[in-house]
C-alpha cells in the first residue's frame, strides 16, 4: 500500500511539477543584451522585447532579496502571459550590475514595451508591485478602493 502512494504521488509530481514551474529566468550579461538591450550596441535605450519585462537584480546573501524572490515567483506566474520576468545576480553579473549603477540591493528595472525603464531600490510591498505592473508596464487604468 505504501509502494503504491510513493509511486502515485511520484507520478503526479512528475506531471504537475512542468505546470508549477518558475517562470522567472536567470540572464547573464549576454542573455540580457540579446533579450533586453544591447547597451554595447546602442547608447539610446531599445528594448528587444515583445512584452514589457521586470529585472531583479539580487545576491543570493541579501535579505531583503530573499524575501522579494517567493513575490516575484509569485507574479511570473500570475502575469505570465503578459510580462516577463527576470532576475540578474549581481555578484556573477558585475558587468551589468555597473551598466545600472547598482550599489544596493535589491533593485527591480520594470521596462515597458515603448519607453523608457524605471529602476526602483528597495523591497516594495507584493500590492506596489501589481500597481506598478498593471499601471506603468500594461496601461491598465488605476484600480479604486
Amino acid at each position: 500500500m505504501t509502494k503504491r502512494i510513493l509511486l502515485t504521488t511520484l507520478i503526479l509530481l512528475g506531471t504537475l511539477l512542468p505546470m508549477m514551474a518558475d517562470d522567472v529566468t536567470y540572464l547573464t550579461t549576454e542573455e540580457f543584451k540579446t533579450r533586453v538591450f544591447d547597451y554595447t550596441q546602442h547608447k539610446k535605450w531599445k528594448y528587444n522585447g515583445d512584452k514589457p519585462c521586470v529585472i531583479d537584480f539580487y545576491t543570493t546573501w541579501c535579505g531583503p532579496c530573499k524575501r522579494l524572490a517567493p513575490i516575484m515567483e509569485e507574479l511570473s506566474q500570475t502575469y505570465c502571459d503578459q510580462v516577463k520576468f527576470y532576475k540578474v545576480d549581481t555578484e556573477r553579473e558585475r558587468e551589468l550590475a555597473g551598466v545600472f549603477r547598482i550599489s544596493s540591493i535589491p533593485q527591480v528595472l520594470y521596462i515597458p514595451v515603448k519607453g523608457e525603464p524605471v529602476l526602483l531600490k528597495g523591497l516594495y510591498p507584493k500590492e506596489n508591485i501589481v500597481e506598478i505592473i498593471d499601471e506603468f508596464l500594461l496601461k491598465k487604468p488605476k484600480q479604486k478602493k
